[in-house]
């Protein structure tokens, strides 16, 4: 039996409890972003997504993923209900140990999608939705890119922290959410504004601090390829922010705080894939590039017509996208003896893989949301009733509220109680000005 090292056990532990801190952040970000009559209902999504998705990994989620590779494709039963687990090494640490770290990411990543259809589909759809992604989109593509026999790992596809695995099959599968679902009442013409903001970013700074047990977690260890992951992942973050705020500058007139905490998310989602593989210097230029492109990103939702309503695709599948392909374009074996050059090292091949894993991940994620939704929607439906959107999720389907009534923040924007925001806000959810 392989040795198991405290040191590496210890360092997988933390950065575990680091990813599960990253539900509640997402959940504060995303509540934040919402009008104050849906803030539970939003983040609902994300605290209901640990214990359920947390049993489901638990009972065959994890053998979906990890088990004994049937064609590259998907795992076995070898782990159904973490059989064998128990008293087993993976690599340097207790196999249970890699077992919980994985599981946070099997839990954040459906939650990432909730942005997109916020404010508008039912509870019980979302619960539907979340077993049947996680089990039937994200099992099979982890097992894709990090299980031993997986097609895309055998192709030598780089994904260190999980661009492609959650970032891009959230994003992608958050676009068909946002058509299939359709736009929220009165949408583009009456938008619900962000009603706290001051919320909204106190979740993005506890993102990007639980994104250091997401990247430097990834390393397994704790040395030098943690070292670097955590270095890349801080300068990601900070080249993304300012990315955004540069271009919204230029664009908009004016830095918002929104736009700061966009921003060092979409920085953050660019370097995921890349944290292990590109040296800190490259690590700013994805963040710089991942903060424009996923700018672009959300104003394509008004371009385009359709109701992403907390920019899910706009920062996760566009992000998604840009981390993955410029891991190809920087990446250096050097830097890690389990990746390999990209174009800027001299193998420009790497950059056609990336693309490869891109394209049959973003397909893949694609096509099966589709047939999921349609399923829920002829079965449980996927929309609540025009009279509960309008009255509101939180009380509609869960019977509370948020805030009582009269409390601060109570100001009446739109027919619903708001926190104040500025235009310029406005302007960054894309309503029109004096809105």
């Amino acid at each position: 039996m392989a040795k198991i090292d405290t040191g590496d056990t210890a360092w997988l532990l933390v950065s575990c409890a680091f990813v599960l801190l990253m539900t509640p952040a997402l959940a504060l970000f995303y509540g934040g972003l919402v009008g104050r009559k849906n803030v539970l209902s939003t983040i609902m999504h994300s605290m209901a997504a640990i214990p359920i998705l947390s049993i489901k990994w638990a009972l065959f989620g994890y053998s979906l993923a990890f088990g004994t590779s049937f064609q590259g494709l998907i795992g076995g039963a070898d782990f159904i209900g973490m059989k064998g687990v128990a008293g087993a090494v993976h690599g340097t640490v207790p196999a249970l140990a890699f077992a919980a770290f994985q599981m946070m990411f099997a839990v954040i990543t459906p939650a990432l999608i909730s942005g997109a259809f916020a404010e508008r589909m039912k509870f019980s759809a979302y619960v539907v939705f979340i077993l049947l992604w996680s089990t039937l989109v994200y099992d099979p593509v982890c097992h894709w890119v990090w299980a031993d026999g997986g097609w895309l790992l055998k192709t030598g596809a780089l994904d260190f922290a999980g661009g492609t695995v959650v970032h891009l099959t959230a994003g992608v599968s958050a676009l068909v959410c946002a058509v299939v679902v359709g736009k929220r009442l009165g949408y583009p013409k009456h938008r619900s504004l962000p009603h706290n903001l001051t919320m909204c970013i106190t979740g993005a700074g506890l993102l990007w601090f639980g994104w250091f047990g997401f990247n430097a977690g990834s390393a397994l260890a704790s040395g030098q390829l943690a070292a670097l992951a955590f270095m890349a992942t801080h300068l990601g973050a900070a080249g993304g922010a300012l990315g955004w705020v540069i271009v919204e500058w230029i664009h908009r007139g004016k830095p918002t705080a929104l736009g700061l905490a966009s921003g060092l998310v979409a920085g953050l989602v660019g370097i995921t894939p890349a944290a292990g593989f590109v040296a800190p210097w490259a690590a700013i230029l994805v963040g710089l590039a991942a903060g424009f492109a996923c700018y672009g990103g959300v104003l394509l939702k008004d371009k385009l017509g359709y109701d992403d309503a907390l920019d899910a695709f706009g920062v996760h599948g566009v992000g998604g996208l840009v981390g993955a392909l410029l891991t190809g374009v920087f990446a250096e074996k050097v830097l890690n003896e389990a990746g390999n050059d990209g174009l800027l090292a001299g193998n420009a091949a790497q950059l056609g893989t990336q693309a490869i894993a891109v394209l049959a991940t973003g397909l893949y994620s694609g096509v099966l949301t589709f047939g999921i939704l349609k399923f829920i929607d002829a079965t449980v439906g996927l929309r609540v009733a025009e009279n509960d959107e309008r009255e509101g999720l939180d009380l509609s389907l869960h019977g509370e509220q948020g805030y009582a009534a009269g409390s601060a923040g109570s100001s009446h924007v739109g027919g619903e109680g708001q926190a104040a925001v500025t235009e310029m806000d406005a302007e960054r959810i894309g309503l029109p000005a004096g809105a």
